[in-house]
Protein backbone atom coordinates (compact mmCIF):
# COMPACT_ATOMS: atom_id res chain seq x y z
CA UNK A 1 0.00 0.00 0.00
CA UNK A 2 1.31 3.46 -0.90
CA UNK A 3 0.73 6.73 0.92
CA UNK A 4 0.36 10.28 -0.42
CA UNK A 5 4.11 10.84 -0.20
CA UNK A 6 5.14 7.84 -2.32
CA UNK A 7 4.49 6.34 -5.72
CA UNK A 8 4.47 2.66 -6.68
CA UNK A 9 6.56 2.28 -9.83
CA UNK A 10 7.34 -0.68 -12.05
CA UNK A 11 10.88 -1.62 -13.05
CA UNK A 12 12.09 -4.42 -15.33
CA UNK A 13 8.81 -4.49 -17.20
CA UNK A 14 6.85 -4.58 -13.93
CA UNK A 15 8.75 -7.51 -12.41
CA UNK A 16 9.78 -5.19 -9.57
CA UNK A 17 7.40 -2.83 -7.76
CA UNK A 18 9.31 0.02 -6.17
CA UNK A 19 8.05 2.62 -3.71
CA UNK A 20 9.68 6.00 -4.32
CA UNK A 21 9.23 9.47 -2.85
CA UNK A 22 6.67 11.44 -4.81
CA UNK A 23 8.91 14.48 -4.31
CA UNK A 24 12.66 13.96 -4.11
CA UNK A 25 15.16 11.70 -5.82
CA UNK A 26 13.45 9.22 -8.13
CA UNK A 27 15.36 6.38 -9.76
CA UNK A 28 15.16 5.95 -13.52
CA UNK A 29 17.40 4.00 -15.91
CA UNK A 30 20.82 4.55 -14.30
CA UNK A 31 20.49 2.12 -11.37
CA UNK A 32 19.04 -0.51 -13.73
CA UNK A 33 22.08 -0.15 -16.00
CA UNK A 34 24.35 -0.31 -12.96
CA UNK A 35 22.81 -3.61 -11.88
CA UNK A 36 23.08 -4.98 -15.40
CA UNK A 37 26.80 -4.13 -15.48
CA UNK A 38 27.65 -5.90 -12.22
CA UNK A 39 29.14 -9.34 -12.96
CA UNK A 40 27.96 -11.05 -9.77
CA UNK A 41 27.49 -14.81 -9.67
CA UNK A 42 25.32 -16.95 -7.38
CA UNK A 43 26.88 -17.39 -3.97
CA UNK A 44 28.81 -14.11 -4.03
CA UNK A 45 28.45 -11.03 -1.81
CA UNK A 46 27.50 -7.55 -2.99
CA UNK A 47 27.51 -4.12 -1.34
CA UNK A 48 25.80 -1.05 -2.81
CA UNK A 49 27.03 2.34 -1.60
CA UNK A 50 24.28 4.96 -1.43
CA UNK A 51 21.52 2.51 -2.32
CA UNK A 52 18.62 4.99 -2.17
CA UNK A 53 15.34 3.07 -2.31
CA UNK A 54 17.18 -0.06 -3.43
CA UNK A 55 16.56 -0.15 -7.18
CA UNK A 56 20.03 -1.23 -8.34
CA UNK A 57 20.45 -3.94 -5.71
CA UNK A 58 16.95 -5.29 -6.23
CA UNK A 59 17.40 -5.38 -10.02
CA UNK A 60 20.63 -7.33 -9.49
CA UNK A 61 18.96 -9.72 -7.04
CA UNK A 62 16.14 -10.35 -9.49
CA UNK A 63 18.70 -11.39 -12.14
CA UNK A 64 21.22 -13.31 -10.02
CA UNK A 65 19.92 -15.73 -7.36
CA UNK A 66 21.62 -16.61 -4.09
CA UNK A 67 23.46 -13.34 -3.52
CA UNK A 68 24.32 -11.95 -0.09
CA UNK A 69 23.36 -8.33 -0.78
CA UNK A 70 23.67 -5.28 1.46
CA UNK A 71 23.02 -1.60 0.87
CA UNK A 72 24.29 1.45 2.73
CA UNK A 73 22.12 4.57 2.68
CA UNK A 74 22.64 7.75 4.68
CA UNK A 75 19.12 9.21 4.38
CA UNK A 76 16.73 7.50 6.78
CA UNK A 77 13.54 7.83 4.65
CA UNK A 78 15.26 6.28 1.64
CA UNK A 79 16.78 3.47 3.72
CA UNK A 80 13.32 2.70 5.13
CA UNK A 81 11.83 2.56 1.62
CA UNK A 82 14.65 0.28 0.46
CA UNK A 83 13.78 -2.16 3.26
CA UNK A 84 10.09 -2.02 2.34
CA UNK A 85 10.91 -2.56 -1.34
CA UNK A 86 13.05 -5.59 -0.55
CA UNK A 87 10.26 -7.07 1.57
CA UNK A 88 7.46 -6.45 -0.90
CA UNK A 89 9.53 -7.92 -3.76
CA UNK A 90 10.63 -10.83 -1.55
CA UNK A 91 14.31 -10.23 -2.23
CA UNK A 92 17.04 -10.61 0.42
CA UNK A 93 18.52 -7.11 0.66
CA UNK A 94 19.83 -5.91 4.02
CA UNK A 95 20.01 -2.11 4.38
CA UNK A 96 22.28 -0.31 6.82
CA UNK A 97 21.53 3.34 7.58
CA UNK A 98 24.98 4.92 7.68
CA UNK A 99 27.32 7.38 6.01
CA UNK A 100 29.61 5.53 3.62
CA UNK A 101 32.44 7.79 4.74
CA UNK A 102 31.96 6.61 8.34
CA UNK A 103 30.68 3.03 8.13
CA UNK A 104 29.82 1.20 11.35
CA UNK A 105 32.39 -1.19 12.78
CA UNK A 106 30.40 -4.26 11.72
CA UNK A 107 30.53 -3.16 8.09
CA UNK A 108 34.20 -2.15 8.25
CA UNK A 109 35.00 -5.69 9.37
CA UNK A 110 33.47 -7.23 6.24
CA UNK A 111 34.63 -7.63 2.66
CA UNK A 112 32.57 -8.19 -0.48
CA UNK A 113 33.06 -9.73 -3.91
CA UNK A 114 31.38 -6.74 -5.57
CA UNK A 115 30.74 -3.10 -4.72
CA UNK A 116 28.43 -1.01 -6.88
CA UNK A 117 27.63 2.69 -6.70
CA UNK A 118 25.75 5.46 -8.49
CA UNK A 119 27.31 8.51 -6.77
CA UNK A 120 25.86 12.03 -6.93
CA UNK A 121 26.59 13.44 -10.37
CA UNK A 122 27.28 17.08 -9.61
CA UNK A 123 30.15 18.68 -7.73
CA UNK A 124 29.36 20.59 -4.55
CA UNK A 125 29.31 24.04 -6.19
CA UNK A 126 27.85 23.13 -9.58
CA UNK A 127 24.46 24.53 -10.61
CA UNK A 128 21.42 25.46 -8.56
CA UNK A 129 20.49 23.57 -5.41
CA UNK A 130 17.34 21.44 -5.47
CA UNK A 131 14.44 22.48 -3.21
CA UNK A 132 14.02 18.96 -1.83
CA UNK A 133 16.79 17.87 0.59
CA UNK A 134 16.64 14.24 -0.52
CA UNK A 135 16.99 15.14 -4.18
CA UNK A 136 19.81 17.56 -3.38
CA UNK A 137 21.72 14.90 -1.41
CA UNK A 138 21.27 12.37 -4.21
CA UNK A 139 22.44 14.65 -7.04
CA UNK A 140 25.09 16.91 -5.49
CA UNK A 141 28.12 15.42 -3.80
CA UNK A 142 28.87 16.19 -0.19
CA UNK A 143 31.21 13.23 0.03
CA UNK A 144 33.83 13.68 -2.74
CA UNK A 145 33.83 11.16 -5.56
CA UNK A 146 37.34 10.00 -4.62
CA UNK A 147 36.03 9.09 -1.18
CA UNK A 148 33.24 6.98 -2.70
CA UNK A 149 35.86 5.07 -4.67
CA UNK A 150 38.12 4.72 -1.65
CA UNK A 151 35.21 3.38 0.42
CA UNK A 152 34.35 0.89 -2.31
CA UNK A 153 37.90 -0.40 -2.68
CA UNK A 154 38.25 -0.78 1.08
CA UNK A 155 35.20 -3.04 1.20
CA UNK A 156 36.32 -5.31 -1.65
CA UNK A 157 38.11 -8.62 -1.32
CA UNK A 158 41.39 -8.85 -3.30
CA UNK A 159 40.34 -9.40 -6.89
CA UNK A 160 36.84 -8.03 -6.23
CA UNK A 161 35.04 -5.76 -8.68
CA UNK A 162 33.96 -2.14 -8.30
CA UNK A 163 31.18 -1.13 -10.72
CA UNK A 164 30.01 2.50 -11.05
CA UNK A 165 27.90 4.67 -13.32
CA UNK A 166 28.58 8.39 -13.63
CA UNK A 167 28.59 11.37 -15.97
CA UNK A 168 31.06 11.15 -18.83
CA UNK A 169 32.91 14.27 -17.73
CA UNK A 170 33.75 12.64 -14.38
CA UNK A 171 35.61 9.72 -16.00
CA UNK A 172 38.99 11.37 -15.45
CA UNK A 173 38.21 11.87 -11.76
CA UNK A 174 37.20 8.21 -11.45
CA UNK A 175 40.37 6.92 -13.07
CA UNK A 176 42.54 9.22 -10.97
CA UNK A 177 40.85 8.02 -7.77
CA UNK A 178 41.49 4.38 -8.66
CA UNK A 179 45.22 5.09 -8.85
CA UNK A 180 47.27 1.90 -8.58
CA UNK A 181 44.83 0.17 -6.23
CA UNK A 182 42.64 -1.21 -9.01
CA UNK A 183 43.09 -2.06 -12.65
CA UNK A 184 41.69 -4.31 -15.39
CA UNK A 185 39.40 -1.34 -16.06
CA UNK A 186 36.52 -1.66 -18.49
CA UNK A 187 34.66 1.46 -19.63
CA UNK A 188 31.29 1.37 -21.35
CA UNK A 189 30.05 4.71 -22.76
CA UNK A 190 26.26 5.04 -22.69
CA UNK A 191 24.82 7.23 -25.46
CA UNK A 192 21.20 8.36 -25.80
CA UNK A 193 21.15 7.72 -29.57
CA UNK A 194 23.48 6.58 -32.33
CA UNK A 195 25.85 9.38 -33.32
CA UNK A 196 25.24 11.33 -30.10
CA UNK A 197 27.96 11.88 -27.49
CA UNK A 198 27.85 9.52 -24.53
CA UNK A 199 26.22 11.16 -21.51
CA UNK A 200 27.12 8.41 -19.02
CA UNK A 201 29.95 5.98 -18.51
CA UNK A 202 29.89 2.68 -16.69
CA UNK A 203 33.26 1.84 -15.18
CA UNK A 204 34.32 -1.51 -13.82
CA UNK A 205 37.66 -2.04 -12.09
CA UNK A 206 39.24 -4.98 -10.28
CA UNK A 207 40.98 -4.50 -6.95
CA UNK A 208 44.61 -5.33 -7.61
CA UNK A 209 43.92 -5.94 -11.31
CA UNK A 210 46.71 -5.39 -13.82
CA UNK A 211 45.13 -6.05 -17.22
CA UNK A 212 45.11 -3.18 -19.77
CA UNK A 213 42.18 -0.76 -19.84
CA UNK A 214 39.42 -1.67 -22.30
CA UNK A 215 37.16 0.95 -23.89
CA UNK A 216 34.03 -0.76 -25.21
CA UNK A 217 31.80 0.36 -28.06
CA UNK A 218 28.99 2.67 -26.87
CA UNK A 219 25.75 1.20 -25.58
CA UNK A 220 22.89 2.96 -27.38
CA UNK A 221 19.67 3.52 -25.46
CA UNK A 222 17.18 4.80 -28.07
CA UNK A 223 16.44 4.10 -31.72
CA UNK A 224 16.42 6.78 -34.41
CA UNK A 225 17.69 10.33 -34.47
CA UNK A 226 14.98 11.75 -32.22
CA UNK A 227 11.89 10.79 -30.22
CA UNK A 228 8.94 10.69 -32.62
CA UNK A 229 6.08 8.94 -30.81
CA UNK A 230 4.52 8.24 -27.44
CA UNK A 231 6.02 5.41 -25.43
CA UNK A 232 9.61 4.28 -25.22
CA UNK A 233 11.81 3.82 -28.28
CA UNK A 234 14.54 1.73 -26.71
CA UNK A 235 16.89 -0.25 -28.92
CA UNK A 236 16.45 -4.04 -28.69
CA UNK A 237 19.66 -4.25 -26.63
CA UNK A 238 18.45 -1.56 -24.21
CA UNK A 239 15.02 -3.17 -23.94
CA UNK A 240 16.65 -6.50 -23.06
CA UNK A 241 18.33 -4.78 -20.11
CA UNK A 242 15.76 -2.21 -18.97
CA UNK A 243 12.58 -4.21 -19.54
CA UNK A 244 13.72 -7.85 -19.46
CA UNK A 245 16.36 -7.58 -16.73
CA UNK A 246 19.28 -8.91 -18.78
CA UNK A 247 22.98 -8.26 -18.26
CA UNK A 248 24.78 -5.60 -20.28
CA UNK A 249 26.53 -7.21 -23.24
CA UNK A 250 30.27 -7.42 -22.59
CA UNK A 251 29.96 -6.32 -18.95
CA UNK A 252 27.27 -8.12 -17.00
Amino acid sequence: MTDPDTTDDGFLGGRLRILQPRVGYRAATDPVLLAAATPARPGQSVLELGCGVGVASLCLLSRVPDLAAEGVERQAPYAALARRNAERNRLPLTVTEADLARPPAALRARSFDHVLANPPYFRANDGTSADDPGREAAFREETPLAQWIDAGLRRLVPGGWLTMIHLTDRLGDMLAALGTRAGSVMILPVAPRSGRPASRVILRARKGGRAPLILLAPFILHQGDEHLRDGDDFTPAARAVLRDGGALPGLG
